[in-house]
Parts: structure tokens; C-alpha cells; sequence
């Protein structure tokens, strides 16, 4: 939190307000975080309540209470400092009033050196699921005193500047979620070599031959190599999408870094929320390869899956990405910017076809992309007509649909470069490229036609999520 929070007054900050923070946050000699939650305004940002008075030295006083304050209170560094979203006293409800301000736990002399407290305390800490060892806080602004905080930026710009920090903490929930899911997936192929039980099938009636290792059992190696499949994928798709982000920072000329700041934008809700719920379901997965080992706190891979849990809800819900890339998203630049997309998975795809050996994925690869384009346009064009509704209650199959599709993309990617290096490879090497290709083999071969069922379905638009009758979410 503390680098999102300099990263932010580096960006938006006066030449006063850099020198005094910036260095103590990226140093992480100060704490940071982000104040944006609010009892009765969660997900809707726009209905917050949090207030801000103009005093005549320039700063603000702030009162209110914000929930779920990750890192809200602690001792680990000398000070935290808070960017919190109030509504300076009598601008326009919603998000065009909201405003940011810098709220320090202590007071900063001019001199750097700390002085008073703020008045801003933790009123409380959520008990949690998972991630004990970060305290997440409910937080009360001028409760006892009088609270002051910073203008950051102009006045009602303040969720512009926000998304400065939101966006480059979806990316790192994504990177959180697949972290988990490769220690758990690389946990669990420890386990497998290791843990002792059952004979080999082909042994199977032979009470006399002797146990084997569970990575022997087939149902085990299925379920080792969907996870891998997963963990490579998304690494990959997490790094393409960082170098985007990195040329669109360093583009040389306006075309470059609108192509690929548009990627970057188009692809950051699948980012964060295609990675977290895969990730947590690898970390599920891997508690199985231990059976009931795993669910014993005995084994990192328990606390993993509590852990990776929150990832599918920080930074904005599933459902919230998938209103994002339907509403926003796809039909950037009227949709170019989506077919550029498609474009560069059948520039793989050509690729493949030209590689020994990888020439049926990659058709199946080619059908996949072909048929998402198709959805899109039609849930695209849903979304623009009366039936609006129900091309969002199918929002976030299609995110999953287009994710799908990513690591496809990604592994055979992955294959291609396998194939070209696999030649004169030396045993060990050989064996990392092996797996690559049989491990692109086996996600388009088992995953991807699922996927093409998913898109069937959205297609088919089936309505009754939102015809069902409130009374008949009712259980007996």
C-alpha cells in the first residue's frame, strides 16, 4: 500500500507534499493506505459520507468512518499515511464531488520530524477468514478532536486519482492470487512424490506389489497438470500484460502508448479477477493432492486457500470487472481495440501452425478466439438494447470465457517457443519444454471445450436470473 500511496502523491502531489512523503513511503519507513470503504457505501464509491471542511490555513478538516482499512493501524513503521475520499462540504453527490486528501497518523513538521497525533483511530479490527497477519480496520476520522487532512490534487478528482492506485492494485491482486496458486501447485507436486499410498493400477490386484508414490495415480497427475496449466498460463498473462503497461509508460510516439495503454485498460478486469479465482481454486485443488492432510492446519496449502481467498474481492468484486470489461472495456475505440486483441492470438496461432507437432491446438486455439469474437459482438450488442439486463447477468461468464481464451493463447505461446528450443536441448532442459507442450496440449484439449459451452450458453442469453421472483430465492 505504501508505494501505491507515493505513487499517487509523486503523480498528484505538490513539490512539498513529494519531499515530505514520497521517500519515507517508497522507503517504507512510513506505512500507507487507502480510505475509500464506508459502511453504507462499499462497491458504490459515490454514496460515501465522509465530509471535509475548508480551514483557513488550507487544509481540511475531516470527519467521518471508513471499513475495511487494510494496514489501517499498526506499529510497524513510524507513520501511516492515509488517502482518504471525502466530500469537501457542500459539493455534488456522486463521484464527480469526491475529493482526496492525505491524512497522516502523525502530524509532519516541516523539518520531516513527526509531531502530534492525528485524529484518525482504529475504532475497531475485522476478524477475517484468512490473512490474519495484516489488520484490517474500521477507522474513525474526527471522532474525538479534529482530524486534518491534505488536499490532493484538485478539488473532485479525487476518484481520477484513485484509480491511479486501484488499477495498479489490480494487477497486484492478480499477481497475490497466482502466487498462491503456484506455491500451492508447486507444494502439492512435492507432496506427490513424496506421500506413499495405493499400488499402480496395472498392479492394482496384486495385493502383494509394493505402494507407489500418488503422483503415479492418474486422477492425481490430472489434477497436478490442470493446476500447472493454470500457474503457467497465468504467469505468462500476468507478465504480457506488465510489459504493456511498461511500453505504454516508455512508447516512444502517441500511436505507440495508446495501443498499448488500450491492452493494458481492456485486459486489467480479467487480470484481476480471472487470476484470483483461479488462483484460489488452485489453492483448493492442491488441498486435495494432500486429502485430508490438507485440511489440517499441519499444511501451508490451508492457510493458502484461506489466504488467496480475499483476492476475488479486493479492489472491486468479480462482478464488478465483469461490469467493467462488458460496459467499458470491449467496446473501446468501437471495439478495435478488442479486435486487435483477437488479432494477436491468431498471430500465435499462425505460428503454431508452422511448429512441429502443434498444428491440431493451434486450430483449436483459432476456433476459440474466432468464436469469442463472435460473443462479444453479441453480448455487446445486447448490452446497447432494451434487453441490457441480461447481457450483464451474463457479464461475468464472459469474462471467465475471455480468460479461458487468454491461457489457451498464452500456452500455446508458451508451445511454440518450447518446439523451437526443444532441439538439441540437454535432458533436464528438455524435459521443462516437454511439459510445456503436453501442458498446452492439455488445457486446449480438456479446458477449451468447455469453454466453448460457456460461450454457447451466453449466447443462448437464458434470462431467468432475472425473472425468478424475489420470494423464489427462498429454501425449504
Amino acid at each position: 500500500m505504501g508505494n501505491g500511496t507515493a505513487n499517487m502523491i509523486h503523480l498528484y502531489g505538490t513539490a512539498e507534499q513529494k519531499k515530505m512523503y514520497v521517500e519515507k513511503l517508497t522507503s517504507a519507513q512510513w506505512g500507507g493506505t487507502m480510505l475509500l470503504t464506508e459502511s453504507e457505501a462499499g462497491s458504490d464509491v459515490g454514496a460515501l459520507t465522509t465530509t471535509a471542511v475548508k480551514n483557513p490555513d488550507g487544509s481540511y478538516s475531516l470527519s467521518g468512518n471508513k471499513i475495511f482499512i487494510t494496514n489501517g493501524e499498526h506499529d510497524l513503521a513510524e507513520n501511516i499515511i492515509h488517502p482518504v475520499l471525502a466530500r469537501i462540504e457542500g459539493d455534488s453527490p456522486g463521484t464527480k464531488g469526491i475529493s482526496l486528501f492525505i491524512v497522516p497518523k502523525y502530524y509532519v513538521n516541516p523539518d520531516g520530524r513527526l509531531g502530534e497525533r492525528n485524529n484518525i483511530v482504529c475504532s475497531g479490527v475485522e476478524e477475517k477468514h484468512g490473512i490474519h497477519a495484516s489488520a484490517t480496520c474500521s477507522m474513525t476520522l474526527g471522532g474525538k478532536g479534529n482530524c486534518i487532512g491534505y488536499l490532493l490534487g484538485k478539488e473532485r478528482e479525487g476518484m481520477k486519482i484513485m484509480f491511479t492506485m486501484i488499477n495498479h492494485a489490480r494487477m497486484s491482486t492478480g499477481l497475490q492470487a497466482l502466487t498462491y496458486g503456484s506455491a500451492s501447485y508447486l507444494l502439492a507436486v512435492n507432496y506427490a512424490r513424496e506421500r506413499i499410498q495405493g499400488r499402480d493400477l496395472e498392479n492394482f490386484a496384486d495385493h502383494s506389489a509394493p505402494s507407489v508414490p500418488i503422483i503415479k495415480h492418474p486422477d492425481v497427475r490430472r489434477n497436478l497438470l490442470w493446476m500447472k496449466s493454470y500457474v503457467d498460463a497465468m504467469r505468462s498473462f500476468f507478465y504480457f500484460l506488465t510489459v504493456r503497461g511498461t511500453k505504454a509508460r516508455l512508447a516512444d510516439s502517441e500511436e505507440e502508448r495508446e495501443l498499448n495503454e488500450n491492452i493494458y485498460s481492456m485486459l486489467t478486469p480479467i487480470v484481476k479477477d480471472y487470476l484470483a479465482v483461479k488462483g484460489h481454486e488452485i489453492c483448493i485443488q492442491a488441498i486435495q493432492v494432500f486429502g485430508g492432510a490438507g485440511y489440517t492446519k499441519d499444511y501451508l496449502v490451508e492457510q493458502y486457500a484461506r489466504d488467496c481467498k480475499i483476492t476475488t474481492i479486493y479492489e472491486g468484486t468479480s462482478g464488478i470487472q465483469a461490469m467493467d470489461l462488458l460496459a467499458r472495456k470491449i467496446g473501446m475505440k468501437k471495439g478495435a481495440v478488442f479486435m486487435n486483441f483477437l488479432a494477436e492470438i491468431q498471430n500465435t496461432v499462425a505460428q503454431a501452425k508452422e511448429a512441429n507437432g502443434l498444428n491440431h491446438i493451434a486450430g483449436q486455439v483459432e476456433i476459440a478466439a474466432n468464436r469469442l469474437g463472435e460473443i462479444a459482438l453479441h453480448i455487446g450488442k445486447k448490452a446497447m438494447s432494451p434487453e441490457f439486463k441480461v447481457a450483464f447477468a451474463h457479464a461475468l461468464p464472459f469474462l471467465y470465457a475471455m480468460g479461458d481464451t487468454i491461457m489457451a493463447w498464452m500456452l500455446l505461446w508458451r508451445a511454440v517457443v518450447a518446439v523451437e528450443k526443444l532441439d538439441g536441448a540437454k535432458k533436464k532442459d528438455a524435459a521443462f519444454y516437454e511439459g510445456q507442450i503436453k501442458t498446452a496440449e492439455f488445457f486446449i484439449n480438456t479446458e477449451l471445450p468447455v469453454t466453448l459451452g460457456k460461450m454457447n450458453a451466453i449466447e443462448a442469453s437464458c434470462a431467468a436470473a432475472l425473472e425468478i421472483p424475489d420470494e423464489g430465492f427462498g429454501g425449504i
